[in-house]
C-alpha cells in the first residue's frame, strides 16, 4: 500500500512522484536490481529502525517471514523475483494463475477420489452446490483436465434459465461427444455400439445424429419419422444408457437448478443401471436458488435408495488466507504485503471467487488500484478504498460496468443474452447483415477484450460466467422483453404470448401466432420435451377462432393430432382421447380420420407414471394398452373400433371362425405367397396410405383377438393382413404382418421358416428401428427356436428388450425379457448370473411402473425356480413371490406357467412323483379345451383333430411342438423312463416315453443343435432299461448326448447326461466309469451354478468311494 500523504484527495495516484523513499534503495534500482529485492531490502532496513519511529506497515517482523519471502522468490521467480517488463504499463493486467484452484485442495481430492472409484457396474454421483461464482465449474474442470490428459472424454453441458427444453441440451451434449471420439478409438467404439444396438442402431442415430460419423459406411434413413412415431423421455433415457454402457465417459452438468425432471431422469436411469455401465456424474447447482422440493433433491434421494454412491459438497467463499494467496499471485507481491487489501476485499465479497475477480477489475478501472511504473509494483490506498461506496452485489457491479460500454457492445450483449449462454459466430454474422443489428460485429472485439465473452473451439461466443449472462439480460428492460423479437423460436413464442389479449383482437395475426406456437410445440416434441410441447400447442389452439375447423381445416387437423400426441406423453390422456374424437368428428374423409383411429385403437393413449422423478411418458405400442384394458374388461371396445373401421375400409370381418376355416385360410395364404414368389419381396414399396393404415389396424385387431375373441379369429386376421399386402403391395408394415402370420401357421415348417426369414430381411429395406422390438418378439420368441440355436434367441431377445425400452415400447421389451430369461434357463445359462438378470428386470418393471402383473408374476415364478435350482432357496430367495391366483380357474393366465416351472423344479430336485404330475398337467393343458392359443402364438388343436375333420397327420408334430412344451415333454419322458425302472405303471410310462422320443426326433430333424442331445439322451435311457442291450451298445448313446450337449453349450443337459450315464454304469457295476461320469457331472453342475445338484452328485460319489 501507499502512505496516505502520497495520494491525491480524489484517490488518483501521481505515478511519477512515488519512487522508493530510501536513497540506497533508489541506487539499487538504478543498478537493475529487481524491485522485489529492493522492497525486501527496504523492509529489512525498516525492521532495523523499529523503536525509532521509522518502522512502516511493511517492515519485517522476524527472520522467519524473510525466509518465507525468499522461498517464494526461488519457487516462482518469474512472478515474484523478476520485474514484469513484458506488459504495457498503461494497460497492466493482474496475473492470476490460470486454472489454479485456490483453497479447494480438500474438495479437489474428494472429487478425484470419487472418480477413481468408478468401475464396471459401479457408477457414482457427485453434487456440488454453492452460490454463483463460488468456483463450482472450476472445481469440476480440474477433473476434466485430468481425464483429457489421459485421452479420455468428458460430456459437458450447462443449463440455461432461458432454455425451455432441458432434455434437448442433455441429448446435444451426448451428440457432441461422438465428434470428440478420435483416432483408434473410433472403430473400437463403433464395433461395440453395433454389438449393443444391432439392427436398432438407426434408433441411436435418430437420437444422436453424430453417431453416423462412427459408421461412415452405414446408410440409414434413421431421420425419417412418421406422425406419432417419436421417442418419449423414457426411451431417450434408456437409449442414452445403452450408449453410456459402451462409451463410459464422465458427465458434467452445470447449473442443474435449471434442469427439469425429464432431464434428470436421464441421469437416474444411467446411474441406477445394475448391469455393466459405469458413469461418473457431477452436477453443480446454486444452493440459494433451489427449494426443498426441487427435482435435484428427489434425484439424490432416489439414487440413495438405489444404492448409488452419492457425494454432496457445498462450496463456501474462500477464507482470508486462501484469498490472500490469490491476490498475492495476481499482484506479484509478497503475501504479507497484500494482507490489508485482502481484508477489505474479503469484507466486500465474502471470499466469492468470481466476485473477487470483478471487484479487483472494478478497483483497477476506477483508479483505486494502479501499477507504479517507478516502483514496478501495484499500489493502492486502503483508506480511500474503504471510504468508497462499492456495491456488495456482483450483478449490480457487472451491470454498472456494462452501462458504460458502447452501444454496439451493449446491443451484442443483449442479443447474446436473449439467445442463451452462447451464440454461434454464424448467427452473429447473419444478424450483422440486418439493419437493426448491423453494429454487433463491431462490438465483438470490445466484448472479448473486456472479458465479458470468449470464443470456444466450436465457433461459439459464450459468456465467461452465468452472472455476466444475467447482467447482460438485465440490460433489456422488462417492456422490451415483451416486444423484442427474440432469436429462438421458443423465446419468440413465449414473449409474444405475453401479449395474447392484443393478438386476439386481430384475426389475421392470431393465425400467424398460432402457427408460430405450433412450430415451437413441434420442435419441443422433436426434443422429447412433451410438457413444453403441450403448453405451446395448447396456446396455439387457444388462439384459433371458433370456426377454425371450417376456415382453417389443414391447420386444425395438424394441430389437433400434435396436441393428442403431446397430451398422451404428459399424462393428459383423457384430453388426448377428446382431441382424437374431435378430429374423427371434424375430419372430411376417412384418410384424415385414420391416424386418429389408429392412435386410439393401438393404445397410444396410455400414460405410465414413473415414480422415480414424477416423470410421465407414454408407450405407442398396442400390446400394453390391450393388457391394461383386459384387466378393465374393455378389450371389446378396441376390437369393435378396429372392426368398424376395417369394415368401412371394405374389409370383411366374420362373426365367427372355427379351426377348419383357420386351417383353410392358412393354406390360402401360403399358396398366395408361393405364387407371388421372391419377386414380390423385391417389388417397389407402395405409397398407398390406406393400405399402410389398414395393416396397422389389422395388427391392433390381431392383438385384441388374442385376448378377447376366439383364437381362430387371430389366425384369420394375421392371414388376411398378409393376403392384403400380397395383393396390394409391400410397405414398412409388411414384415410384422408376415411374422405374425408365421407365428400362427401350423403347417409346413419349411414354408414358415422361409417366410419368417424373408420378413426379417425386409428390415434392411425400410427404417424399422421402432418396430425392432415387435419384429424380434415374433421372430425369435415364436418362430426362430425351431431352427436357430437357443442361445441366438437369448441374445436377440435381450436386444429386443433394450430396443423396446429405447423406442418407448417397454411393454414389448419387458415381455421379450421374460422370454429371454425362459430361453436362457432352458439353454443352461449360469444360474447365479441369470438370477442377477432376473432381479435387474424386476427392477426395470418397478422403474417403469410396468402394469402387466402377468409378466411380472411369470418372472417371479422363474426366479423362484432358479433360486430352488441354486440352493433350494436357502440364501437366494426374496420376499416378493408370484401371485398365481386360482389354479383351478381355466382363465387364469398364470396356471400354465406355474405348472410348467413346478415340473422343472421337481425334476431337477428329484421329486419324481410330483414331476410326473406337473409334466402331465403341462401337456394336458396343451390339448384340452378345443383350441389352445399359447402365449408363444402357435395355434394348436385339441380334443382330436377329427372333431374338425382334420387328420392328425395333416400337420407335423414339430409344427405343433411349442417351445413351452419342449422341456415338459423331455422331462416327462425321462421321468417316465425312471419310473419304469421302479416297475410303477409300466405300460402308461412306456407310452409317455415313446411319445416323448418321437417328439424329440421330429424336433431334432428341424434343429440338430437344439434337440439332438435330448433325443439321444431319451434313446439311451430307453435302451438302458432293456436288458438285451449291453453297455457297449448303451454307453455310446450317452456319449453322443454328452458330446452333442457340449457342442451346443447346454452345460446343464451335458451334466444331466453324465449323471444318467454314471448312474447307469453304477447299476451295471462299472464303478470306475461311474466315477468318471459322475465327476464330469459335478463339474458341469458347478459351471451351471446349481449347488443343489453338486451336493447330490457329491453324495453319489461319496457312496461309490465308500
Amino acid at each position: 500500500m501507499l502512505p496516505p500523504e502520497v495520494a491525491s484527495d480524489e484517490g488518483v495516484f501521481e505515478m511519477d512522484t512515488i519512487p522508493f523513499q530510501t536513497p540506497s534503495i533508489v541506487r539499487m534500482q538504478k543498478l537493475g536490481i529487481p524491485a522485489s529485492i529492493c522492497f525486501m531490502t527496504q523492509n529489512l532496513l525498516e525492521y532495523s529502525l523499529r523503536g525509532n519511529g521509522g518502522q512502516s506497515d511493511d517492515a519485517y517482523e522476524s527472520l522467519g517471514v524473510v525466509s518465507e519471502d525468499l522461498h517464494l522468490l526461488l519457487l516462482d521467480p518469474n512472478r515474484f523475483l523478476f520485474d514484469n517488463d513484458n506488459q504495457n504499463t498503461d494497460n497492466m493486467k493482474l496475473l492470476y494463475r490460470e486454472g489454479k484452484l485456490y483453497g479447494r485442495h480438500k474438495e479437489e481430492t474428494l472429487i478425484t477420489e470419487a472418480f477413481c472409484r468408478i468401475s464396471p457396474g459401479k457408477s457414482e454421483a457427485f453434487f456440488v452446490s454453492g452460490f454463483s461464482g463460488s468456483g463450482k465449474s472450476m472445481l469440476v474442470n480440474c477433473l476434466s483436465d485430468k481425464v483429457n490428459a489421459v485421452g479420455g472424454y468428458v460430456i459437458k453441458h450447462k443449463f440455461d434459465v432461458l432454455c425451455l427444453c432441458p432434455l434437448s441440451g442433455v441429448i446435444s451434449a451426448f451428440n457432441k461427444l461422438c465428434l470428440m471420439i478420435k483416432g483408434g478409438d473410433r472403430p473400437v467404439i463403433a464395433k461395440k455400439l453395433m454389438e449393443e444396438f444391432g439392427a436398432g442402431v438407426g434408433l441411436l442415430i435418430r437420437l444422436l445424429p453424430n453417431v453416423s460419423a462412427l459408421f461412415p459406411e452405414l446408410v440409414s434413413s434413421a431421420t425419417k419419422v412418421e406422425a406419432g412415431d417419436v421417442m418419449n423421455a423414457r426411451s431417450v433415457s434408456f437409449t442414452l444408457l445403452r450408449f453410456m454402457r459402451v462409451v463410459s465417459s464422465p458427465l458434467f452438468l452445470d447449473d442443474i437448478q435449471w434442469a427439469d425432471s425429464t432431464a434428470l431422469d436421464v441421469i437416474y436411469t444411467i446411474l441406477s443401471d445394475k448391469l455393466n455401465s459405469c458413469m461418473f456424474f457431477v452436477g453443480t447447482y446454486r444452493e440459494n436458488e433451489v427449494q426443498v422440493d426441487h427435482d435435484i433433491f428427489n434425484l439424490m434421494r432416489e439414487l440413495e435408495i438405489s444404492h448409488v454412491r452419492t457425494t454432496k459438497l457445498s462450496l463456501a467463499g474462500l477464507d482470508q488466507s486462501d484469498l490472500n494467496t490469490m491476490l498475492s499471485d495476481a499482484l506479484c507481491l509478497y503475501p504479507r504485503i497484500c494482507k490489508s487489501l485482502t481484508e477489505i476485499v474479503f469484507q466486500k465479497t465474502k471470499g466469492n471467487p468470481f466476485f473477487v475477480l470483478e471487484f479487483m477489475k472494478s478497483l483497477q478501472s476506477r483508479g483505486l488500484l494502479r501499477y507504479n511504473s517507478l516502483q514496478k509494483r501495484w499500489v493502492w490506498n486502503e483508506d480511500v478504498i474503504r471510504g468508497e461506496e462499492i456495491t456488495e452485489n456482483v450483478l449490480h457491479l457487472l451491470s454498472s460496468k456494462m452501462n458504460g460500454l458502447s452501444d454496439n457492445v451493449q446491443t451484442l450483449l443483449r442479443v447474446m443474452a436473449c439467445y442463451g449462454v452462447k451464440i454461434h459466430a454464424l448467427v452473429i454474422g447473419y444478424l450483422s447483415e440486418t439493419k437493426e443489428y448491423s453494429g454487433i460485429r463491431n462490438g465483438l472485439e470490445e466484448a472479448l477484450g473486456g472479458g465479458f465473452i470468449v470464443k470456444d473451439e466450436e465457433g461459439y461466443f459464450q459468456f465467461v460466467h452465468d452472472k455476466v449472462h444475467e447482467a447482460a439480460y438485465n440490460l433489456i428492460s422488462r417492456s422490451e422483453r415483451k416486444q423484442d423479437v427474440v432469436l429462438t423460436i421458443f423465446l419468440i413464442a413465449s414473449q409474444i404470448n405475453h401479449g395474447k389479449e392484443w393478438i386476439l383482437r386481430d384475426d389475421e395475426l392470431r393465425i400467424g401466432i398460432a402457427e408460430l406456437n405450433m412450430k415451437a410445440g413441434k420442435k419441443a416434441l422433436d426434443g422429447c420435451d412433451h410438457e413444453t410441447a403441450y403448453s405451446y400447442l395448447c396456446a396455439a389452439l387457444s388462439l384459433l377462432p371458433k370456426d377454425h375447423w371450417e376456415n382453417h381445416y389443414d391447420l386444425s387437423l395438424r394441430l389437433g393430432f400434435l396436441i393428442a400426441s403431446a397430451a398422451n406423453s404428459t399424462c393428459h390422456y383423457d384430453k388426448a382421447i377428446m382431441m382424437l374424437r374431435k378430429i374423427i368428428e371434424k375430419a372430411h374423409c376417412l384418410d384424415d380420420q385414420l391416424p386418429s383411429y389408429i392412435l386410439l385403437s393401438q393404445g397410444k393413449c396410455l400414460c405410465i407414471r414413473c415414480p422415480v422423478l414424477g416423470l410421465s411418458y407414454y408407450s405407442p405400442n398396442p400390446m400394453l394398452l390391450l393388457l391394461a384394458l383386459h384387466a378393465q374388461g374393455k378389450l371389446n371396445d378396441v376390437y369393435d373400433t378396429c372392426s368398424a373401421i376395417l369394415t368401412e375400409l371394405g374389409e370383411s370381418i366374420p362373426e365367427s371362425y372355427n379351426l377348419s376355416m383357420a386351417t383353410t385360410v392358412i393354406d390360402e395364404t401360403l399358396k398366395m405367397y408361393d405364387e407371388a414368389g421372391e419377386e414380390w419381396l423385391k417389388s417397389d414399396a407402395t405409397v398407398d396410405k390406406t393400405l399402410r393404415n389398414t395393416l396397422q389396424l389389422y395388427r391392433a385387431i390381431t392383438f385384441a383377438s388374442f385376448f378377447c375373441k376366439s383364437h381362430s379369429m387371430v389366425v384369420y386376421f394375421a392371414s388376411k393382413a398378409v393376403q392384403l399386402s400380397l395383393s396390394r403391395g409391400i410397405c414398412e408394415h409388411t414384415p410384422l404382418s408376415l411374422l405374425q402370420f408365421t407365428s400362427v401357421a401350423i403347417k409346413d415348417d419349411n414354408a414358415v421358416i422361409r417366410i419368417a426369414k424373408n420378413a426379417l430381411s425386409l428390415r434392411e429395406r425400410f427404417d424399422l428401428a421402432t418396430q425392432i422390438p415387435e419384429l424380434y418378439m415374433n421372430f425369435y420368441g415364436r418362430v426362430a427356436w425351431r431352427f436357430e440355436p437357443f442361445q441366438a434367441g437369448v441374445h436377440k431377445l435381450r436386444q429386443c428388450l433394450d430396443a423396446g425400452l429405447s423406442s418407448g415400447r417397454a411393454d414389448v421389451g419387458l415381455f421379450c425379457g421374460l422370454d429371454e430369461i425362459k430361453y436362457a434357463l432352458c439353454s443352461g445359462a449360469n444360474l447365479k448370473s441369470l438370477l442377477k438378470r432376473i432381479d435387474y428386470y424386476l427392477h426395470l418393471m418397478e422403474t417403469y411402473t410396468y402394469r402387466n402383473e402377468a409378466t411380472k408374476n411369470n418372472l417371479l415364478l422363474i426366479r423362484e425356480t432358479v433360486s430352488s435350482l441354486i440352493d433350494n432357496g436357502q440364501a437366494t430367495s426374496i420376499e416378493a413371490s408370484a401371485c398365481v391366483g386360482d389354479l383351478n380357474d381355466p382363465k387364469n393366465k398364470l396356471r400354465e406357467a406355474f405348472i410348467y416351472y413346478s415340473a422343472i423344479r421337481c425334476f431337477w430336485l428329484g421329486h419324481n412323483g410330483r414331476c410326473r404330475y406337473y409334466g402331465k398337467k403341462c401337456i394336458d393343458l396343451f390339448w384340452q379345451g378345443g383350441q389352445v392359443f399359447t402365449r408363444h402364438g402357435v395355434l394348436s388343436t385339441c380334443t382330436k383333430f377329427e372333431n374338425e375333420g382334420i387328420s392328425h397327420n395333416a400337420v407335423s408334430l414339430s409344427s405343433l411342438l411349442l417351445y413351452s412344451l419342449v422341456v415338459p415333454i423331455l422331462l416327462s419322458g425321462l421321468n417316465s423312463l425312471g419310473l419304469i425302472s421302479t416297475k410303477r405303471e409300466v405300460r402308461m410310462n412306456k407310452e409317455v416315453a415313446r411319445e416323448a422320443i418321437a417328439a424329440m426326433k421330429d424336433a431334432a430333424d428341424n434343429s440338430d443343435w437344439n434337440f439332438s442331445n435330448k433325443f439321444r439322451l431319451l434313446q439311451a435311457e430307453d435302451l438302458s432299461l432293456n436288458k438285451r442291450y449291453d453297455p457297449a451298445t448303451v454307453l455310446p448313446l450317452y456319449e453322443g448326448s454328452i458330446e452333442s450337449a457340449r457342442k451346443s453349450g447346454f452345460i446343464h443337459e451335458q451334466g444331466l447326461a453324465c449323471e444318467k450315464a454314471g448312474l447307469y454304469c453304477k447299476d451295471v457295476l462299472k464303478m470306475e466309469k461311474a466315477l468318471e461320469y459322475l465327476n464330469q457331472a459335478r463339474e458341469c453342475y458347478e459351471k451351471w451354478g446349481s449347488d443343489v445338484k453338486v451336493a447330490f452328485i457329491q453324495k453319489e460319489l461319496d457312496a461309490l468311494k465308500g
